[in-house]
Order: structure tokens, then sequence, then C-alpha cells
């Protein structure tokens, strides 16, 4: 009998930093995962957005760059096919992109439950055909009959989805229930056995604070950003309906790191005028697609504005703002529609 196959550590393969990431600083590629929180929290908007935002290749939650684009495969148990649907074309129009261009696949099976070889094998050959960088399941706890307690029977069934992920190379995506107890750490609240919080190589938890939801996420090999709120958004006629980072709640960097917004903002504040699109990449040394999205956020949110020249930082000094009264307070003016 020959021995198990060994190398040292220096001989193993590098992994290019490049390839760490699927949504870059939220989820890692080919990463396992939950999407945790208690009912109502938005998960499944939330495990939408990162299937959408990889099938097309458009930033998650409005902020998050997607670094691999690819096939994206959903399974949405609770919902029926219509409201699966709709909340696609809802985060769609969001994103000012048509349905029939996603590279989105919907499993409509009426059931599926992991926890039986014969559905555990039809969800392989599945994987097989689409190829997807990214399997969302939601929720877990309609994917199975096992006692969630059993640290033995919910074993096996974690086992099921770590195969798929390394025969396949593709992200999993798990949506799952919190309990209403409050704990120090948001994997600790998690339904069941502790094994489903050990399994997550990214987690992220969802709760309710006041009208928006808080976000944590962890990461098993790279350093977590802090909480950042969320927030539902939509056009007036609610018929484009996302989640997105709330405006000035952006991910913040590692300790030492100054985040590409400031960077970009800090440019164009030193600068004589508008920069274009090259010079800013010039001056920053950054990647040409991660400006593009970085670009994109802080139009949205109005720190710039596209001008002849470029772009330029639309801050100006309080005695320039409009609707300035002569005590020096500025008049509420009513949003046009």
């Amino acid at each position: 009998m020959s021995g198990l196959p060994v190398v040292l550590a220096g001989q193993l393969e590098q992994q290019a930093e490049a390839l760490r990431w699927l949504i870059e600083g939220l989820w890692a590629r080919s990463a396992i995962g939950l999407i945790g929180g208690a009912p109502k929290c938005c998960k499944t908007w939330f495990g939408l957005d990162m299937a959408i935002s990889v099938a097309t290749g458009t930033p998650a939650l409005g902020h998050f760059p997607v670094v691999a684009p690819g096939p994206a495969l959903v399974y949405l148990a609770e919902d029926a096919l219509p409201q699966v649907r709709c909340r696609i074309e809802s985060v769609c129009r969001r994103r000012r992109i048509r349905i029939e261009q996603l590279d989105l696949h919907v499993i409509t099976a009426p059931t599926l439950r992991l926890d039986q070889k014969a559905d555990q094998d039809r969800l392989a050959e599945t994987i097989t055909t689409v190829k997807p960088v990214l399997v969302l399941l939601d929720p877990l706890v309609r994917l199975h009959r096992l006692d969630e307690n059993s640290a033995g029977e919910i074993s096996g069934l974690l086992s099921f989805f770590r195969d798929l992920q390394r025969r396949f190379g593709t992200a999993i995506v798990l949506v799952h229930h919190a309990s209403k107890k409050q704990r120090s750490q948001p994997g600790q609240a998690l339904r069941g056995s502790s094994d489903l919080h050990a399994i997550g190589d990214c987690n992220a938890y969802l709760a309710r604070k006041d009208q928006r939801i808080m976000l944590t996420i962890e990461h098993r090999a790279a350093r977590s950003p802090e909480p950042m709120l969320l927030e539902l958004v939509s056009d007036e006629d609610g018929s484009a309906v996302a989640l997105q980072v709330a405006v000035g709640h952006a991910a913040q960097p590692a300790r030492g790191e100054v985040a590409i917004e400031d960077r970009v903002l800090d440019a164009m504040d030193q600068s004589s005028g508008p920069m274009t699109r090259s010079a800013l990449r010039e001056a920053l040394r950054i990647n040409n697609k991660r400006l593009g999205d970085v670009l994109a956020m802080l139009e949205r949110e109005g720190l710039i504005e596209r001008c002849a020249g470029g772009w330029r930082a639309t801050t100006r000094p309080m005695n320039e703002l409009p609707g300035e009264t002569e005590a020096g307070s500025a008049e509420v003016q009513p949003a046009e529609g």
C-alpha cells in the first residue's frame, strides 16, 4: 500500500491575487458560504443581487466589483416561478439590463431534496451542463428533511456541497435562517448545528436596523470589512427594486490602505481641472474596469459628474450651494420628479 501524496509547503502552487475573488471583498472564487439572517431581512434579494451581478459583470449591491463574471444558477424554493421572474426583472430594471440578456439559469423543479442521492445527482448533472461560476440555493431548510440540530445528519449534506465546490470549481451560496436570539457573533445565531457556520469560506449576515439592513461579512482567508448599511431602493412607481449599499456606508479598506473611491476623489481635488479616464488610470495605477465601476458608483452617489473635459468632483463651498438664503441657511427645495 502506497502512502498519501506529499509536497513541501514551498512547492505548493501560488494563487494569483487576481484569481482570489469572484466578487471583490464580498465573495471568494469557488467559495462555499451562507447568507444568514432573520425572516424579512432581504436575504433573497441579496442572493439574487449576487447572482445577477455575476451573470452580468455589474457591481454587486452597486458597490462590489465582479472580478470573474460567468453563468449563475439559482433555485428559490419558496417563490413561485412568476414571482422569481418578477424579482429578477425588478433588479434588471434598476441596472438597466434586459432579462433576456442574463446568463442566469433558474431551476424550475417544484421540489429539490439534496439529502437524497437522486436529487444530488440531478443537481450535479445540471451544474455539468450549465457550468455556473455561482450556485444560489434558497433557503437551505427547504432542500432537505434532516434534523438541522444534528451534526451527524447535517455533516453529510455539507460534505455534498463541498464535493460540488471541489468537483466543479463553483461558488455555492446557501440562504439560511437565523434564530431570534441575540449573539455577539452573527454566525452563532444561525439555526441548527454549528457545522453550518463552520463550513463557510465566506458568510454574509443580514440584520434589521431601523429602516435599513446591517450587513456583516466574514471571510476565512481574507480580512473582513467593517459592517455596513444596505437599503432596499426602488423607482417612484416601485417597478425597479434592488438592494444596495447605503450612500456613505461603503466597505472600509484594510488598515493602512486608502479606499479607491477616496483616491479618485483626492486626485480630482488636486487637479486644476477635469480629469479624463486615462489620466485617472495613469495617476492611480488601477485596472480600467475597476476604475469604470468606481466612477459609475461615485456618479450615482452624486460625488462626481461627467463634463466636457472628463470627470470632476461635485463638492463645492457652502456659499456656492444653490438655494442659500441671505441669512446663510439653505432652503429645502422639493425634489423634482
